[in-house]
């Protein structure tokens, strides 16, 4: 029978071993009274989602340098912002970043209540107790899958993921301490980061390794369960990518709703099972023999790309011919930008 785990014994090992981070307060900061910037906070929980640390590190440095407020990030043009997030993925995010950053500058600063972040554009219930607890220290509980992982493995719970999202959540509650929760919340998640990992756990050095159920019967390399993913389906499509004398680039803003949304890119049909050939504009459209390949959460893309080089006078229905710069464009538009480059004539 294994004792519950201890924050306590939590917070000791992440007082001498907690990961530096650009966006953390440290604990030693903490402890002689450095306060944790929410807007620092806030910025790199939005980043986070579905994303990992060592992807997120450049871009949190580059948008504090750029934007070293809430009110700085505010008043940048949509363009700018959604270009410097370009390579990041789920573009949603970065709209409702702008979104966010706008109205809490409205109101002039941050909620400092659970409730009333998530009445924030594109903060919901994780995000909201992450920044809640370690900007404001409050006791809430805050669950990602490290933490998801941490919990699995001391508690035995052997549901699969995702049907045992709320039993985790309700033994990671049991846990929560009213001191220090911030501190704690991190520390939890840095376990999973470094010693409680998915493929061999380091239980030897674990400051829970006495309160570890599933390591008591050796079955924790073995948790969390999931169940079997399906397989993800195939799409198909065509990128054009016409490029004037003059050096200009036909490009188009997506939608900003759907995939990509709010994004630069080159036109085209619809992605499916089948590509559609629908040419922007008229034009010499060759086909270099080139393929980008690109994966999203929900499906793999295989893109064909048609490229045409045109007059300084060429004009577009859709669109407009505009100066590109690759890092202006999301990962799957920026790999047909480079392929295109690399076979049309200088």
């Amino acid at each position: 029978m294994c004792d519950a785990p201890k924050p306590a014994d939590l917070l000791a090992w992440y007082d001498a071993y907690a990961r530096d981070l650009p966006w953390r307060t440290s604990p030693a900061d903490r402890a002689v009274g450095v306060i944790p910037d929410p807007y620092a906070v806030w910025l790199s929980e939005i980043m986070l989602q579905q994303t990992t640390v060592a992807a997120v590190r450049d871009y949190f440095t580059r948008f504090m340098t750029l934007w070293p407020s809430v009110e700085a990030l505010a008043a940048a043009p949509d363009d700018r912002v959604m270009g410097e997030w370009a390579g990041l993925g789920y573009y949603a995010r970065a709209r409702n970043l702008l979104k966010c950053a706008r109205t809490v500058a409205d109101r002039g600063r941050f909620p400092d209540t659970r409730a009333g972040l998530e009445d924030l554009p594109g903060i919901g219930p994780y995000t909201s107790a992450a920044i809640a607890a370690i900007a404001y220290d409050l006791p809430e509980t805050v669950v990602d899958g490290n933490v998801e992982r941490v919990m699995a493995r001391v508690f035995q719970i052997e549901i699969p993921l995702p049907d045992a999202k709320p039993d985790l959540k309700r033994a990671a509650a049991t846990l929560t301490p009213d001191v220090r929760p911030g501190d704690y919340a991190q520390a939890v998640m840095d376990l999973g980061a470094t010693i409680c990992t998915p493929k061999s756990p380091n239980c030897g050095i674990c400051p829970w390794k006495t309160n570890c159920k599933a390591r008591s019967v050796g079955v924790q390399a073995t948790l969390p369960v999931r169940k079997p993913k399906t397989a993800k389906p195939t799409r198909y499509g065509i990128a054009y990518l016409a490029r004037r004398e003059d050096g200009l680039w036909l490009a188009e803003r997506r939608p900003d709703t759907g995939l990509l949304g709010g994004m630069l890119g080159w036109p085209g049909a619809e992605w499916g099972e089948a590509a559609t050939d629908a040419p922007p504009i008229a034009a010499d459209w060759r086909d270099p023999g080139v393929e980008v390949r690109h994966t999203f959460t929900h499906f793999h893309l295989r893109l064909s790309l048609r490229v045409a080089s045109v007059p300084k006078g060429a004009t577009t229905p859709i669109g407009s011919f505009q100066k590109i710069h690759r890092t202006d464009l999301p990962t799957v538009m920026r790999k047909a930008f480079d392929a295109a480059t690399s076979v049309l004539p200088d």
